[in-house]
């Protein structure tokens, strides 16, 4: 079967294209080994791969003449093209092979594309991959140290880059793509001169693959896999969002139908009763299986066997890499679904499951499209990114890694990336972690034996394994094991080693995890973890190792067991090892020390963007502003698209009341991840600070402020006008509101802002305020309520109609609703609040409730202690109240009843009464400490006005 990628090359000969699985055959062939096999010329070239960049030139230059060494169509241009091509296509494969899936290579990579001279002598040899692995340095971040194979990249490298192949063969941009991605990944560090290459390889090839107005594009399945490639780049960069929406195309093309929902089942051995569990539902479209070329074996360890593991009629054995049982006294090894739940009738909320779903057995799904297998691989790796690692997430995605695992692969190294990702999910879970633990370390023992190569002068297979190796014909051919590998983006043999370090990290196996470290000397790594520990003396001593040479000479030649004693206190190695930025910038972490970050800055040339970055980070925490922004803004010159920076440097800008700067930091940030609460908030924050407008654009067309389906519309202008910035705050504050529910910090701001426009955004001030009630008043009560601003709205729906009707939607409804069910049940002891109630039930043609609500106001002061003794103000308050209820007394109670079953009589009858009974209470108790003064007088005044 023909992947995408080959389905471009069909315009060259198949003669070929079959060379792609016969790389003995295709380098050896006069043309690759006149480009291959003349080491005088490195002599003139400063590296390598400048030679071999140089010679592709001359084989592939408009005027080379024909010679008699070479055929007439090894003499034409186009066909070297596509012969080079091809080569250097193998030479990537043959990379990925011997480092990523296996089986070992068949051939010597250095004699296959380095000259027999240079493989003869191997002190040159050495120091030729020494040098081809510093080349691969970018912003200085250093590749692997021990990568093997090295050769086979670089020269993949030199051809895909050459301008007459870049521009004459179709598939070469997207083969130039994959290069620098494996580039990327070999580096410890995100290279943002990389990152910005691969972007722009993937803008054009989008061109390609869809097609424009001037192609058509491709199948779609090339399609596919395309949107699943460009997925797994997004998640390494940690664009989850994108790569999401890349995932859901994918599986609309590919007719893929798959869902995430509850079946009645038991998970526990002693578990009595059935409860719902996660499960995820798929089955591809119908004709899965190509009919030429892919295996139609099911991969898998048989834990299904008996189930319908078919697919177009097609079985096979059931082989492929371990998976692991259980081994639980609690767990079964899989969900026992009961027998009802397996009829669609008796799937809770079926109606939302496709006649495809729901007809499956949930105990007995059948075999996916390999493609559809790696959707849901992809989907579960963008959860985990995008959601916390907490036991939520991990519930979630376990599903989708179990489908493809239960429900077997076609795929070898699909089926190995479904254990992969399991193990990575079991990891965390009390009853599960020994079996994560134990298939990881599998994996490892697997890559090992099918990569290592002791006798290529790279890593050393482990001396043991935890099991054996498998048999070649339980194994699967390299063609099948590289079909899928740029989609699915597998790991590096010695990055998956360094997981599983980790995961020993995490168990507290620290020495488990040191041999593995410094076996493949990954001495960063190995500081790291000691530094985890506490022991940074050990740490410390590590990473000096790497850059500077001992104290005493004699030390450097006794080896590692001489490490506790030396402190490494000699000069620094000159030439710096490869990944000295990075070293400089751990020990800068260890020490404390800024000055260690300046040192890996210098070393990079000024290129590696964390030197800056871990100092923006030292002098923030300082609370020196002025350098943190400094050493931001540097940091961004080489890395524009790192989201922190920009935020980081967003926040020290605003200390700064560098407003417009920070505008534009903010800015950029929510153009990376619209979905930070905090940036939005942080964006309005500094809109509201800059003087003049602003050149800010903020889309309000997805931002719900009010949740009540009679919200009345607000209008918007487009104009521009001397409160845009505010407005625009008030968009930032509302996407942030949508975006974090639960911060009543971001309403209380939103409630603010929406108050200070003029007019006044009132839909937003009610919405906000009744937002920060619900998540506000559980902790404060009353006090959540912003009397002044909720003041400013009753006026408003008072002023703008002549009374109230409780049957027209609309803003006065919604009020008088929050009023009645949201606010009036939080007052306790605010005069202010019950007035406002009183004014608004006045309003609503409601006398005895207003008059009520006066009472109660009325209540709150005079309830309060001390104010009978302690100070005038709050005598003259008790006062104040006093009076405004026989006023009150005096103008509602001779009023009719409108409501209740009293409708129709007096409010209060004795309204006279009530009214002198208040003023001789209030006057009793003050007679002691406040007779004769100002308050004093007018309750008088007031109680003769009622006696006459």
């Amino acid at each position: 079967m023909a992947d995408a990628f080959q389905k471009m090359l069909r315009d060259l000969p198949d003669e070929l294209t079959d060379l792609l699985t016969d790389h003995v055959s295709l380098f050896q062939l006069p043309l690759v080994r006149s480009l291959v096999g003349r080491p005088k010329d490195l002599a003139n070239f400063s590296s390598w791969n400048d030679c071999i960049f140089q010679r592709l030139g001359e084989l592939l230059g408009s005027r080379q003449e024909a010679t008699a060494e070479y055929t007439v169509q090894e003499n034409d241009a186009g066909y070297r093209r596509q012969l080079f091509f091809i080569a250097g296509y193998a030479a990537l494969l043959g990379f990925l092979q011997s480092n990523v899936t296996g089986p070992q290579l068949s051939y010597s990579s250095a004699n296959t594309v380095l000259p027999p001279e240079l493989v003869n002598d191997a002190q040159g040899l050495a120091s030729l991959r020494q040098a081809l692995l510093s080349s691969l340095t970018i912003d200085g971040v250093a590749a692997y140290r021990l990568t093997p194979y090295i050769e086979l990249l670089c020269f993949a490298d030199a051809v895909m880059t050459c301008p007459p192949i870049l521009k004459n063969i179709s598939a070469a941009r997207w083969a130039k793509m994959r290069v620098a991605f494996v580039h990327q990944r070999l580096l410890s560090e995100v290279s943002p001169t990389l990152q910005k290459v691969i972007y722009e390889d993937l803008r054009l090839l989008e061109l390609q693959v869809f097609g424009d107005d001037d192609f058509v594009g491709l199948d779609k399945q090339s399609q596919v896999e395309f949107l699943l490639e460009r997925a797994a780049i997004h998640t390494y960069y940690g664009f989850d969002k994108k790569a999401r929406i890349d995932l859901e195309k994918a599986k609309e093309i590919n007719d893929f139908d798959f869902a995430l929902t509850g079946i009645l089942g038991k998970r526990t051995k002693y578990q009595e009763n059935d409860i719902s569990q996660l499960v995820v539902l798929a089955k591809s479209a119908s004709g899965e299986q190509e009919s030429n070329g892919d295996t139609s074996e099911r991969h898998g360890n048989g834990s299904n066997t008996g189930t319908n593991n078919t697919l177009n009629g097609i079985t096979g054995p059931s082989s492929g890499p371990t998976n692991l049982d259980l081994n639980d006294d609690t767990l079964l090894e899989a969900i026992s679904f009961s027998e009802k739940s397996k009829s669609a009738t008796d799937i809770q909320d079926s109606s939302s499951l496709s006649a495809r779903l729901a007809t499956l057995d949930p105990g007995s799904q059948p075999l996916l499209h390999p493609l559809d297998s790696i959707i849901l691989l992809s989907l579960a790796s963008s959860i985990t990114n995008t959601n916390p690692a907490d036991g939520l997430t991990r519930e979630e995605t376990l599903p989708y890694a179990t489908r493809v695992l239960d429900g077997g692969s076609s795929n070898w190294q699909v089926y190995t990336q479904a254990l992969l990702v399991r193990s990575r999910i079991e990891g965390y879970k009390s009853r599960t972690i020994e079996r994560g633990l134990l298939q990881l370390q599998a994996l490892v023992d697997q890559v090992i034996a099918d990569t290592a190569s002791p006798s290529a002068g790279e890593i050393a297979p482990a001396t043991s394994t935890f099991l054996p190796k498998a048999k070649e014909s339980e194994s699967a051919p390299a063609p099948e094991r590289l079909r899928y590998i740029f989609q699915l983006a597998s790991p590096f043999r010695w990055d998956l080693e360094a997981e599983l370090a980790a995961r020993w990290v995490q168990l507290g196996g620290l020495r488990s995890a040191l041999d593995i470290y410094e076996r493949l000397e990954m001495w960063a790594e190995a500081a790291l973890c000691w530094a985890a520990t506490e022991r940074e003396d050990k740490a410390r001593r590590v990473v000096r190792r790497q850059l500077f040479h001992a104290t005493e000479k004699a030390s450097e030649t006794e080896g590692p067991a001489n490490d506790d004693e030396e402190n490494w206190e000699g000069p620094a190695r000159d030439p710096p090892p490869a990944d000295a930025p990075r070293l400089y910038c751990i020990l800068g972490d260890i020490d404390r020390d800024p000055d260690w970050y300046e040192t890996a800055w210098a070393v990079s040339n000024e290129r590696y963007a964390r030197a800056q970055r871990s100092l923006g980070r030292h002098w923030f925490a300082a609370k020196d502003m002025v350098k943190a922004a400094s050493a931001y803004s540097k940091s961004l010159k080489v890395n524009q698209l790192n989201y922190q920076s920009w935020f980081a440097l967003g926040c020290a800008l605003l200390e700064l009341a560098q407003f417009e700067r920070a505008v534009e930091a903010f800015s950029r940030c929510i153009m990376q991840d619209e979905s930070n609460a905090e940036a939005w908030s942080n964006l309005a924050a500094a809109l509201l600070k800059v003087e003049g407008v602003v050149g800010v654009t903020i889309d309000d067309s997805s931002v719900a402020v009010a949740d009540d389906e009679d919200t009345e519309g607000v209008a918007s202008s487009t104009a521009i006008d001397p409160q845009k910035n505010r407005k625009d705050a008030l968009m930032a504050l509302k996407r942030a509101a949508s975006l974090k529910y639960d911060s009543h910090r971001i309403w209380e701001n939103l409630l603010i802002i929406a108050a200070s426009l003029s007019p006044p955004d009132y839909t937003s001030i009610l919405s906000a305020q009744r937002h920060i009630i619900e998540l506000h008043s559980p902790s404060i009560g009353e006090k959540c309520i912003d009397v002044e601003i909720l003041d400013l709205l009753v006026r408003h729906i008072m002023l703008s109609s002549d009374g109230f009707d409780p049957s027209k939607p609309g803003l006065a409804r919604m009020v008088v609703e929050t009023v009645d069910k949201q606010i009036v049940p939080l007052i306790t002891a605010s005069r202010p609040l019950w007035q406002l109630v009183g004014r608004l039930a006045l309003w609503r043609n409601k006398p005895s409730a207003a008059l009520d609500a006066h009472e109660k106001a009325w209540r709150a002061v005079t309830t309060q202690p001390g104010w009978e003794t302690e100070s005038e103000s709050r005598w003259n308050e008790v006062v104040d109240a006093t009076i405004e209820l026989c006023d009150a007394y005096e103008s509602l109670g001779p009023r009719e009843r409108t409501e209740g079953l009293g409708a129709g009589q007096l409010v209060a009858k004795d309204w006279k009464f009530k009214a002198r009974s208040a003023i001789r209470g209030i006057m009793g108790k003050g007679k002691g400490s406040w007779e004769g003064t100002e308050g004093w007088v007018r309750l008088r005044d007031a109680l003769d006005q009622l006696k006459g």
